[in-house]
């Protein structure tokens, strides 16, 4: 179909070069917030992780657009670099010009350069992307970069990037100064079904689309959710090929091809840990707690029932203002998990929809006022049988009687236990 038959005046799925419009959403203002606040510690040097396609490159060049107000920006791709490219690569990025050869050259250029820039203004930040394809040299010459102190406080704020778990880079004896300084470990999640939709009509009208639904109906919209993951990058691919496959208007979810979908990079199989004995090979369910892109704690669901909630009563307590003393019921039984809010103020959440009951599926992000908790459990079903079968009421009633019971214990604990007659004050 030619441009012009969907309305548009140019093409706004790109999949080169700098895209059309950057459309913002809950997962890349989160990115955002993280990347801030790396640059506000003193020791700031952060990992941010998201699978090929997950628009990472896009979210760092705009993170650093943005914030060269206020500080030096430089991003380099660091695949295949060796010392000399690495550091040609980030003088260049910070608009400074070399004429020399020699690596002790460069490094000394871009220790001044560096030096400088945080006594007169602020600490410069350095973007690595594909850090896990940099060579041992130009690892070396990071560290020794990570090393500038100016009064005591580290002069270059880190961010390495990368489309695959990268913990593994800083374990080794010669990164033991990046490891000590790393303040953040961050992974991209996808967009819901909702943001999709308002990231397609978004791109559809800069490309000149005044009516983008006529184009991409709700229905394909959605199917272009569903094969993409909610990765951006998949999502621009899909819909490309979809405006250049289909014959006419509206484009119908026939066109729409389903690749292999990514998965996000915090699950991985260093995270699924292996029983002994008759359970040999036996996943059990995962939870990820999480507080603005960060990962607080990992827990392996390993019994009945889970009780989540701000007391510290609860299987898991999250101290905060915006949760309920007793917000939520995780009940396990088999290979099946679900979730039940308990009349919480603020409510639960299941991939940004508000719930009450709900089966998990694996990769299911549970949103309780400003707290995550990613749900990973990769022998759970697809949703659509598991919420054909019948939970065992039996399972659920034990676990609600073992609810009450647990209220019951924390409200003897609350309320003192009255006096004995010996002790009561006697009248004058």
């Amino acid at each position: 179909m030619e441009l012009a038959a969907a309305g548009l005046k140019e093409q706004p799925f790109r999949t080169h070069g700098r895209p059309l419009v950057f459309v913002g959403y809950e997962g890349q203002q989160k990115a955002f917030d993280f990347f801030a606040e790396t640059c506000a510690y003193n020791s700031g040097m952060a990992l941010f992780q998201g699978p090929s396609l997950s628009g990472k490159t896009t979210l760092l060049r705009q993170f650093a657009a943005e914030h060269k107000a206020l500080c030096s920006v430089a991003v380099v791709d660091g695949a295949n670099l060796n010392t000399t490219t690495l550091l040609e690569q980030i003088l260049r990025e910070y608009g400074y010009e070399y004429q020399f050869d020699s690596v002790n050259e460069l490094l000394g250029m871009l220790t001044v350069f560096i030096r400088q820039q945080t006594v007169t203004t602020m600490p410069p930040l350095l973007i690595v992307e594909n850090s896990h394809e940099m060579s041992p040299s130009a690892l070396h010459v990071l560290c020794q970069l990570a090393a500038i102190r100016i009064r005591e406080k580290f002069a270059l704020k880190i961010v390495l990037a990368s489309n695959r778990p990268i913990n593994y880079i800083l374990r080794g004896p010669a990164m033991e100064c990046m490891q000590k300084r790393l303040t953040g470990d961050f992974h991209l999640q996808p967009l819901t079904m909702a943001e999709t939709n308002d990231y397609l009509y978004a791109k559809m009208r800069h490309g000149g689309c005044l009516e983008p639904d006529r184009v991409f109906p709700e229905r394909t919209c959605d199917e272009l959710y569903k094969s993409s993951g909610g990765w951006p990058g998949t999502i621009d691919r899909l819909a490309l090929l979809a405006l250049a496959s289909a014959k006419k208007c509206p484009i119908g979810i026939k066109w729409v091809e389903h690749p292999s979908i990514s998965a996000p990079t915090n699950v991985s199989s260093d995270f699924i840990e292996p029983e002994a004995g008759k359970n040999a090979g036996r996943e059990y369910p995962l939870l990820f707690v999480t507080h603005k892109g960060r990962t607080l704690e990992k827990i392996k669901f390993q019994g009945s029932r889970l009780l989540v909630g701000r007391s510290a009563h609860n299987d898991i307590t999250v101290e905060s203002k915006f949760i309920s003393r007793h917000h939520m019921l995780l009940v396990r039984n088999g290979e099946s998990t679900l979730l039940m809010d308990l009349n919480s103020a603020n409510g639960t959440y299941v991939n940004s929809w508000r719930v009450s009951n709900q089966i998990l599926q694996n990769q299911d992000v549970i949103t309780i006022g400003e707290h995550g908790l990613k749900f990973v459990h990769v022998g759970a079903q697809d949703r659509e049988i598991l919420e054909a079968t019948q939970f065992d009421d039996t399972v659920v009633m034990k676990s609600m009687a073992d609810i009450r019971r647990v209220l019951a214990r924390e409200s003897s604990e609350l309320v003192p236990a009255p006096k004995r007659p010996s002790e009561l004050p006697r009248d004058p």
